[in-house]
């Protein structure tokens, strides 16, 4: 089975191989009255997989829904393809943009092809019957979050690794060029894990813009070319993930010093 993402065919201006798909310059959220991200520039291409690590509230939440339009900015901008995230309407952004909040709505009695559906709502609209390539979408995302199996099940009946792998599957469907996922290997088993991981490389491979946060630091190894640590709210070290893992920044951050060992790679406290 064959299918073209929508973002394949994109025509927004300038050059598709090195204009960043997701931008932010000077980005500072507040919440709360309390000031979460400090002057936060980031760069993200066409074709890059890029994780966020940090300790537990340094921002990575904070900073996935601001690039998602979830939150606004309180100074500085985000922009998707060029464009302020503020200027879309909420259809056309997630039209090129799909975003995996850690906590989803499990409530519903639905089936899981029908949360799976609700991913191509943005090229349908709510009531319109689903056309070929929303069909080959659907199923080509539940293949590859390895649901296909639990397509009549509902979602209530699942454990928590199985609704994360259906609630990826449907941001996957929606066909964005832009991926923004909040800790996505959240209670999957290591090998489910490595699979997501395995699959968004392979998505960014055909070109999408992928972030996304982690806690476990061995699976930043698997897969990104690019990491941003991130402390206090701040970005503290960027580069290839071992490096960031290893620095002193990380150090800071995490209170003990790490290590790298092993083939395959994996991330240890280090003896001080």
């Amino acid at each position: 089975m064959s299918f073209t993402p929508a973002f394949a065919t994109s025509t927004r201006g300038g050059n598709p191989a090195t204009d960043p798909t997701v931008e932010a310059d000077r980005l500072a959220v507040a919440l709360g009255g309390r000031l979460i991200l400090h002057g936060i520039d980031l760069r993200v291409a066409p074709g890059e997989l890029l994780a966020v690590i940090g300790p537990n509230g340094a921002g990575k939440s904070t900073l996935l829904r601001a690039l998602a339009g979830v939150i606004r900015a309180r100074d500085g901008e985000v922009r998707i393809e060029g464009r302020p995230v503020a200027s879309y309407v909420r259809r056309s952004l997630a039209r090129r943009l799909a975003y995996l909040p850690q906590e989803t709505w499990t409530e519903f009695g639905i089936t899981v092809e029908e949360v799976v559906r609700l991913g191509r709502y943005p090229h349908v609209g709510m009531f319109k019957p689903h056309r070929d390539e929303d069909r080959r979408a659907i199923a080509l995302a539940m293949e590859r979050a390895d649901i296909r199996h639990l397509a009549r099940r509902r979602l209530t009946t699942l454990s928590g690794g199985e609704r994360r792998r259906v609630f990826l599957a449907r941001a996957v469907a929606q066909g964005a060029g832009t991926l923004v996922l909040d800790e996505p290997t959240s209670a999957l088993d290591v090998g489910h894990a490595c699979a997501v991981l395995d699959f968004l490389r392979r998505f960014a491979d055909e070109g999408a813009a992928v972030v996304f946060s982690l806690h476990d630091l061995s699976l930043v190894l698997r897969g990104p070319g690019r990491c941003v640590l991130l402390d206090e709210g701040r970005i503290a070290a960027e580069g290839p993930p071992a490096d960031v893992v290893t620095s002193e920044a990380a150090t800071r951050a995490f209170g003990v010093p790490l290590a790298v060992v092993g083939d395959p790679p994996a991330v240890i406290p280090a003896r001080r």
